[in-house]
Parts: C-alpha cells; structure tokens; sequence
C-alpha cells in the first residue's frame, strides 16, 4: 500500500538492448553507481525476442537511502517499467528506442531519451525480398514529440572509433545528460571499479560524456568505419580519382553519388576495367534519358541497379567476402573479442552442382550441365554441405583458391548468362524510355527480384522473368506502369513466388498464354 509519508518518488531508468551490447554491464555500473552514492537500486532484465537479436528490457529504480530512514519505511521498488513513469531510456540501437515509444515509457513531461543513431537491422528486415530496412524518421518524429529531452549520435561509431563498447558510450552519456544526481567522478569510479577494459571504457565514457554536454561533435565518426566494400588496398588512388572526375563531368549532380558508390562497388568486385564498363553502359542510356527530358530518378535508379546486377554473386564474390580482414574485424568486435584473444568462424558452405559449373569455362561449364554421367557423380559430391573455418589454414587455403579465380571470372560461365541477362535488361529499359518514365522505373526496379545464388537466385529470377513477360505483353498499355507495379509487389511478397503466380492468373485472358509459360520458366529455372 502507497504511504502518503514518503514524498520522494524514485528514479525510473529502462535500458533498451540485444545481445552482445553490454547492457547487463551498464545496468551493473548504474547499480554501483547508485549503492556508492547513498541510494538503494534495484535492476530486474527481461529477455526480449530472436526478431530482435535477443533484445532485453532492464529497468532500474533508485532511491535515496536517507529518506528511506528519515520516514523509517524501506520503498517497495517495481520490477517493471510502466507506461508514463519512466524517467529515462537508455537506447543502444535506435529502433529499441521505437520500442520504448510502443511500449509508452517515453513522456513530454518527464523522459530523457539517449539512443545511438545507427542501427542494427532485425530478421524481417534482413529477409525481406525487396529493400525491408525500417525508416528511422518517423521514429525520429515521434521522440521529438513524446520525449522531454532527447540526446542522439552514433554511439557505436564512437565505441569502434575508441576500441569500446556501446554501454560505455550510453554510460558516458548519461553522466553527460546530467539527469542523474552523481557527479562525473562517481560515473568513472563505477567504470574502475567494474575492472574490465577499464582504460578503454574510460576514453568511450569521456568521448561520449562532451558529445552530451554539446562540447564536442563526433557525427564525422559515422564514416570511419571500415567499408566491407570500396577500394581495395592495391587500387592506385590517381585511378579512381580520374574516374570519380570523369563521373562528376558526365552524369547530372543529382545522380552522381550514387554512381560514385557503383564504381567503388564494381572496383572491388572486379577491375577499374569493369567500372569503366560500367560507365559506358550508364552513359549510353544517359543520352537517351536526356532527350526525353525526364526525371533524374530514373539516373539514380539505373546506376543502383546496373552496380548491383553487375556486382552479382557467386562462388568467387562469397569466398572473397569470407576471408577479407574487414569481415574477421566486424566479428571480433561483435563478440567484444580481446587483443590476446584468437575467434574462429564457423562458415557453412553448400554450393550446388550448379554453382561448380557456373565457375567453369563457359564451354566445360556447359559440358559438364548436359553430361549425365559426369553431373551426377559431381552432384552426390556437392549435395551435403560442409563447415569451413577461415581462420584454420586448411579453410583459408581453400576459400582463397576459389577468391583468386576473380581474374579469370569474365571467362566463367556464369559471367556469360549474367551479361546477357542484362543486356536484355537494359534492351528493355531503352524499349520502356519511348513509352512513359513510370514505365521506365518499373522496368529499371524488377532488377532487385534478382539476387543471391543457388536457390535464391533461381527464385528471384523466376519472378523477375514473369514481371519482364508482363513488361512484353501490356508494356504500352495506360496503365502498364501500375499493373508492373503490383506484379513486382506480388513477387516481393513471399519467397517461394505463389503470391505472384496468383496475382498472374487473375490475369486470364488478357495476359493469354503468359501465365503458362511464367509458370513453366519457374519450374525449369
């Protein structure tokens, strides 16, 4: 029961976090933080979902001790947040501070909110067939309105950047935000005493302790991170230099970051020679873009699709990812690996029979896909798959004899189908240029059904070969642009393509025997 007699009300914390962010170690500074200081803490966590890598809730309340014993009554502490009495919440990845706001812990009269700006993207984000990434704006929008006071940046940037963790940052933070009773001495103490990556801990903490008092701006660590792709070491800086000038000369400002980026793309996918490949082709349909005067978004759209059509995976692409030192870096640093510490992958690897002809000369490739006798022994080969370790010599050796073959990839069969896959593609683009823009980006747009390898590949490009029918048979009708439209949102529904292969047979009989065949390419592909 609620005695009137006690006039102090606690101070409500929530820390909103997935695994691997430390939130267990910042829940325990606070903690001691507060117990040095003459107050009673109390910290409960609750475990939260796989969707959200293992996302975790714990709420904190403090109490000075001293009132405790001036009214001679212990408080009766709460286990779980609720909504609208929360004073603050401690986000460590932006969209845990969304769930905050679901959940109403987040008020204009009384809540501080410290999130960290990146993001870390949940599994319908990741699988989704299309682009699934949530927009953060909205969020934004709502804390603006619902919270009393709001401190954002990017937190893990400045972790990386000082070679920390997250819940030093937020810790830093919070002692920056002033919210909290304790001097910042007491915070740094709490970090000593915890006598883990002390010094570490301290350079995050006092970063982040100025970025909250507006001292000092870290945004630009953003970009620090290491790129998974970009230019590679032994690329000449002069070289993309000249290409990035060539880029600003040639293609409208609005559109020219994004065809900065598919160079770099293509650069580390392959060769300068295949980026300039990848110019020429963008500037033949730029000419023909600017006669009809149309938007630059169509530009943009044709430089992002063209880059990631032509950066296309395969068994080469996979094994290079997989032993580059950025990769092994990103995992160290997710598992909070120490200096001294050695961390070892486990990667599982099931390439078809398909995907060993694909790497092939394109004239053995196809040998080998038509010749039963000597197909079937090889698939029985490849139809289990097997765990390879990049950091053991035995696995690195393998996956970079397979990561060498980049050289030679234009030989590849693979590289053969993949080129004349986009040369029809763009075929069709220039067709669709003389019929309406709206025509022209869903044309351009049915290039992101085409993705991964093995079976997702052959999905994706059922699907996509089914839109492109639908491209053929009413592409000049009024309302093509619409009727592409819902055939791409049909495709991007689900995995497996029966979404689409509904919406196609609503068609009956305008689309005639198109629904047939889309559904015979499907099944052969």
């Amino acid at each position: 029961m609620f005695d009137a007699t006690i006039a102090t009300r606690p101070i409500t914390l929530a820390i909103m976090a997935m695994g691997g962010q430390g939130g267990g170690v910042l829940s325990d500074w606070i903690v001691h933080l507060a117990e040095s200081n003459g107050y009673l803490a109390q910290a409960t966590s609750v475990p939260g979902v796989a969707q959200r890598t293992g996302a975790t809730i714990y709420y904190l309340e403090l109490f000075p001790e001293a009132e405790a014993k001036r009214v001679g009554q212990a408080p009766v502490l709460a286990l779980m947040p609720s909504p609208g009495d929360v004073d603050i919440v401690l986000a460590a990845e932006f969209m845990e501070a969304g769930r905050a706001l679901e959940r109403g812990l987040v008020t204009p009269e009384r809540t501080t909110v410290i999130a960290s700006s990146h993001r870390v993207y949940g599994i319908t984000e990741k699988s989704a067939m299309g682009n699934g990434i949530l927009y953060s704006g909205p969020v934004r929008e709502q804390l603006q309105l619902n919270a009393q006071r709001i401190i954002e940046f990017d937190m893990e940037a400045m972790a990386r950047h000082e070679r920390s963790v997250i819940s030093a940052v937020l810790f830093g933070a919070l002692a920056g935000s002033q919210v909290l009773p304790f001097p910042r001495e007491a915070f740094e103490q709490a970090i000593r005493d915890g006598g883990i990556g002390v010094a570490a801990s301290l350079r995050a903490f006092d970063k982040s302790f100025l970025q909250a008092l507006g001292a000092e701006s870290y945004s630009e660590l953003s970009d620090s991170s290491p790129r998974e792709e970009g230019v590679p070491p032994n690329a000449k800086v002069s070289e993309v230099d000249i290409m990035m000038a060539e880029v600003d000369s040639r293609f409208p400002k609005q559109a020219c970051q994004v065809v900065r980026e598919g160079v770099l793309r293509l650069i580390d996918y392959q060769d300068h020679a295949y980026a300039s490949e990848y110019l020429e082709l963008l500037q033949q349909r730029l000419v023909r873009i600017q006669q009809k005067e149309v938007d630059h978004t169509i530009v943009r759209e044709l430089a992002r699709h063209l880059a990631l059509w032509m950066s296309y995976e395969d068994t080469i692409r996979v094994a290079d990812l997989k032993i580059r030192r950025s990769r092994l870096e990103r995992v160290r640093n997710e598992v909070k690996a120490e200096p001294e510490q050695i961390v070892y992958t486990a990667e599982f690897m099931h390439p078809r029979v398909e995907e060993v002809c694909d790497t092939l000369p394109v004239g053995l490739g196809r040998w080998v896909m038509r010749t039963g006798w000597v197909r079937r022994p090889l698939a029985r080969v490849t139809q289990r798959g097997r765990r390879i370790s990049p950091q053991r010599l035995r696995g690195f050796l393998l996956l970079m004899s397979v990561a060498s073959l980049r050289r030679w990839r234009r030989r590849t069969l693979r590289y053969r189908d993949e080129r004349q896959r986009i040369e029809a593609w763009l075929a069709a683009v220039d067709r669709a240029l003389s019929i309406s823009p709206d025509v022209t980006l869903e044309v351009i747009k049915a290039q992101e059904l085409v993705k991964g390898y093995g079976d997702t590949h052959r999905r994706g490009f059922a699907s996509y070969t089914t839109v492109m029918q639908g491209f053929e048979n009413f592409g000049e009708e009024p309302d093509a642009a619409a009727r592409l439209h819902q055939l791409r949102q049909a495709a991007l529904a689900d995995e497996k393509g029966e979404a689409l292969e509904q919406h196609v047979g609503e068609w009956k009989p305008e689309m005639g025997t198109t629904t047939n065949t889309s559904r015979i390419a499907v099944k052969q592909l």
